[in-house]
C-alpha cells in the first residue's frame, strides 16, 4: 500500500503541532513555529471554514500515516454505522494493526510500527500478519516474533515504560484487545466533526 515518504517534520510544521511523526520531540518543537516554505508563512490570515476543515482532515491523515484514498474509504464505511460517524471513523483508525503496535509502546512512531508489521514481525493469534491496515477485533492476541524482540531498537523500546491504552491488556510481551477503542481513549487533539463536515459538504 502506498504511503507518504517525504519529510515528516514539514507536516508537523504545516499543522503547527507535534503529530508524533518523529521520535525526537525536542527537535520537532524547536521548528514548529516556522511554517514550511523558503521564508515561512507571511502574515496571519484568518482561515476560512473550509480551510479549517481541510486542516483537520490533513491532520488525521498525517497522524495515522495514511493517504487520502484510505481515509475516504474509512469515512465512507463509518457513515454506514449507526453510531457517530466521526467517533466511528477514529475507532476504525485506532484499530489499525500498525497503530496498535504503536499504542503498545513497541515502536516509537507509527511509521516504525508499520515497518515492523510489513516486514512480518507481528503475530495476530499466533499467525504472521503483514498488513498494517488490518483492523484488530476484540479478543485477538497480538505479539512480536522472537526475531523482532532480538532487534536492539525494538528490545530497547519495549523496556521503556509507557502508558497502555485502556482498551488493551498486556502481559509480558503479549497483548490482547479487551474492547473496542472509544473517543476518550484517543490522546491526540482531533476535531473529528470538522473532518465529517469536510467530506459531507
Amino acid at each position: 500500500m502506498a504511503r507518504y515518504t517525504g519529510p515528516k517534520n514539514k507536516l508537523s510544521r504545516k499543522i503547527g503541532e507535534d503529530l508524533g511523526l518523529k521520535s525526537n520531540a525536542l527537535k520537532v518543537t524547536r521548528r514548529l513555529s516556522v511554517k514550511p516554505g523558503q521564508h515561512g508563512a507571511k502574515g496571519h490570515r484568518k482561515l476560512s471554514d473550509f480551510a479549517v476543515q481541510l486542516q483537520q482532515k490533513q491532520k488525521v491523515k498525517y497522524i495515522y500515516g495514511i493517504l487520502e484514498k484510505q481515509l475516504k474509504r474509512v469515512y465512507t464505511e463509518a457513515t454506514r454505522q449507526t453510531s457517530s460517524t466521526g467517533e466511528t471513523m477514529l475507532s476504525f483508525l485506532e484499530r489499525r494493526l500498525d497503530n496498535v503496535i504503536y499504542r503498545l509502546g513497541w515502536a516509537p512512531t507509527r511509521a516504525s510500527a508499520r515497518q515492523l508489521v510489513s516486514h512480518g514481525h507481528v503475530l495476530v493469534n499466533e499467525r504472521k500478519l503483514n498488513i498494517p491496515s488490518y483492523r484488530v477485533k476484540v479478543g485477538e492476541v497480538i505479539a512480536l516474533t522472537k526475531k523482532a524482540t532480538n532487534i536492539p531498537a525494538v528490545s530497547e523500546q519495549m523496556k521503556q515504560k509507557s502508558s497502555l491504552a485502556s482498551w488493551m491488556e498486556q502481559k509480558a510481551q503479549v497483548a490482547k484487545i479487551a474492547r473496542l477503542p472509544m473517543r476518550e481513549d484517543i490522546k491526540e487533539v482531533i476535531e473529528e466533526q470538522l473532518v465529517v463536515e469536510y467530506y459531507s459538504r
